[in-house]
């Protein structure tokens, strides 16, 4: 016993060493790749901003930490795929089951491994990941908000720059090139305006980050002179102009980075641990009920009653009535004076568009609140789907490899790839439904989930089996006997024939075979329908039809050894009959039963039937003419002696 467990701990770590080796390895893999997938998409905040080596090392660092989760499942799956494929390429999987030990046994430090890493990634989400992306928004929000040369508009006045008004009518990001610049300049009052017009230009940071560099070419400056005259007339305004080829100005500006406050980011569902989560969305479903409540108690009596009774000198006695039972409209209507009737039709007329504009700003504002909550709702439900994702893909990837049984980067990358894209489609998709509002966030968020849990169970399962997933033969034979696809003869002229056939003996066989064919479909009169009752709840095998079959496979077996071409060309024409297609569709007795009552299957595996009865008619028609050509083809070359040749009917007159 002692060293029964010495040896499965022996294999454990066995498994465990080449397993974790691989994971560790393809972990980093998509990680890098999903890195790059990252700076591709913030590939243009990070060129010509001039930021510095630590900057740019934080803002990798908080992104990797931020794509740890996503890239754990992908992991698994591929180091699992990879390892048990290597494994069953090897043999060393087969050795396994061969001794005794099931597949289950054989994963089961895997599976301990895995749970491990699942857990892990909900510690990673829950704890690290909230403040790694507080921390990569703050980041992304400052580089955004560094350097303007980047960010001036084409078209429009930009007045970031403080003192500058600067309009730019086109650019040229790559070449960082301004075109049609025109820039108002205000100084300290109106009589220090400046106007710049110039054809290019080029907006740079200086090497320390404290100005910006604004070269100028072939361009204008105008500039206001103080006005001499009196102080009331400003019908002239003397100006100075000056033309450039080119001009370097300085503008004092701080280009260096100011991190924002990463707490002004609290409020994001992404920067949220699970008990910040639980609170947020207490707060926003308590938030969505007091504002319902409060629209239900403002429009309950509506406003012309409101206005009515606020209007009146009984109003008291009459809010104790409207309180006790509802209020005739009409009555309160009848009882007003004419004055008194145009002052609550002119309030009720406010109070009514008045109530639209609330309504609206009321619907805005829940419409936002409601999208909050299901972003919250979703995050939730991602910190649990995203760390059992772990589980499941390693249980499609280690029972995949072990039933493809091919290791290494090839196939093993194209199943996991595929596998994740499905993953990912499907996830998208319920992520994209919930934020329409139009499935239920925990529906969304556990649809990948439900989609791919039952692959992995199948996929254990069979592998447990030692089923044969991938054996293509077995989906061609299941697919064509499905759609009534036939397989073809493929006999070849041997080479070496060790005895030649018997045509003296197969001759009158051959005759038998082509007279009870006829005599079979005169009998059955097979191009008529077939009884749906037999069919599905009496059957009984056709005895001559698997006589028939079993008599022609043995003539074509023995004529495949002739050295006559014409023959062995015939025989590959010959049809492969079914010997059972034609009296019910399943095998198994109360499977017919279940599908005959239920009407509409019944129905078109019934006119499945009596197209293989047509097939049949036909099949049969051909062999009789094929067999005549086979015999006349014995007869012609003489391969029988002249009286053998005589059919017995003959000979007997």
């Amino acid at each position: 016993m002692a060293s029964a467990m010495k040896i499965i701990k022996k294999l454990d770590i066995f498994i465990l060493k080449q397993f974790c080796l691989l994971f560790a390895g393809t972990f980093f893999i998509v990680l890098f790749i999903f890195m790059m997938q990252f700076l591709w998409k913030w590939v243009d905040e990070l060129i010509g901003k001039g930021l510095s080596f630590d900057v740019i090392a934080r803002f990798f660092f908080y992104a990797g930490l931020t794509l740890v989760p996503g890239s754990l499942p992908l992991a698994l799956l591929l180091a699992s795929l990879i390892s048990f494929g290597n494994l069953g390429e090897r043999l060393e999987l087969l050795a396994m089951k061969s001794a005794g030990i099931p597949l289950l046994r054989i994963l089961r430090p895997v599976v301990i491994f895995s749970l491990l890493v699942a857990a892990g990634s909900f510690y990673f989400q829950n704890v690290v990941s909230p403040e790694s992306c507080k921390q990569l928004a703050a980041l992304q929000y400052s580089m955004r908000q560094k350097s303007p040369e980047l960010e001036i508009p084409e078209g429009i006045f930009y007045n970031e720059i403080t003192g500058y008004n600067l309009f730019v009518e086109r650019k040229d990001t790559e070449k960082g090139m301004l075109y049609g610049i025109m820039i108002y300049n205000q100084g300290s009052s109106f009589d220090d305006t400046q106007v710049v017009l110039a054809d290019s230009g080029r907006l740079q940071s200086t090497a320390e980050q404290k100005h910006l560099q604004l070269t100028l070419y072939d361009g204008q400056r105008f500039r206001n002179m103080q006005n001499t005259g009196s102080a009331m007339d400003h019908t002239t305004v003397p100006y100075m102009r000056e033309t450039f080829k080119e001009e370097v100005d300085l503008i004092a500006f701080d280009n260096s980075l100011d991190l924002m406050d990463a707490s002004l980011f609290e409020n994001n569902a992404r920067t949220k641990d699970l008990k910040q989560l639980n609170h947020g969305i207490d707060s926003l479903r308590t938030s969505l009920d007091s504002i319902g409540r409060d629209q239900y108690r403002q429009y309950s009596y509506g406003f012309l009653t409101h206005t009515a009774l606020t209007g009146r000198k009984d109003s008291a006695q009459l809010v104790t009535r409207v309180a006790q039972k509802p209020l005739n409209l009409d009555t309160i209507y009848e009882r007003l004076t004419e004055v008194e009737l145009g002052s609550v039709t002119k309030s009720a007329l406010d109070r009514v568009h008045s109530g639209e504009s609330q309504t609206a700003m009321m619907m805005d504002f829940s419409a936002y609140n409601n999208h909050v909550l299901r972003e919250h709702q979703m995050e939730r439900h991602k910190k649990y789907t995203l760390s059992l994702a772990c589980l499941i893909f390693f249980f499609i990837g280690a029972p995949l490899g072990a039933i493809i049984r091919k290791g290494g980067l090839g196939l093993p990358v194209v199943v996991s790839v595929i596998i994740f894209i499905l993953y990912y489609i499907v996830n998208h998709f319920g992520e994209m439904m919930v934020k329409s509002s139009t499935w239920d966030p925990a529906f969304g968020a556990w649809l990948s989930t439900f989609a791919l849990t039952p692959i992995g169970v199948w996929l254990t399962w069979k592998s447990n089996q030692d089923s044969a997933v991938f054996n293509w033969e077995g989906y061609q034979r299941f697919f064509r006997r499905f759609l009534g696809l036939r397989l073809h003869r493929n006999i070849s002229m041997k080479e070496v024939i060790m005895e030649d056939p018997d045509y003296a003996a197969l001759l009158p066989k051959l005759r038998e075979f082509s007279a009870d064919c006829a005599r079979y479909v005169q009998e059955r009169h097979l191009y008529k329908m077939p009884n749906y009752f037999r069919v599905f709840f009496h059957y009984e095998p056709d005895t001559v039809v698997i006589n028939l079959c079993d008599r022609l496979e043995a003539m074509v077996l023995e004529l495949g050894n002739s050295r006559d071409a014409y023959i062995i060309a015939t025989l590959n024409i010959m049809p492969i009959v079914a010997p059972d297609a034609h009296t019910r569709p399943f095998y198994d007795a109360r499977r017919n039963m279940i599908v005959g009552l239920l009407f509409p299957v019944g129905l078109v595996l019934w006119l499945r039937i009596w197209r293989y009865r047509l097939r049949l008619w036909h099949d049969l028609e051909q062999l009789q003419k094929q067999v005549k050509y086979i015999c006349q083809r014995i007869v012609k070359e003489g391969l029988v002696p002249a009286e053998a040749s005589i059919p017995k009917t003959e000979q007997s007159e």
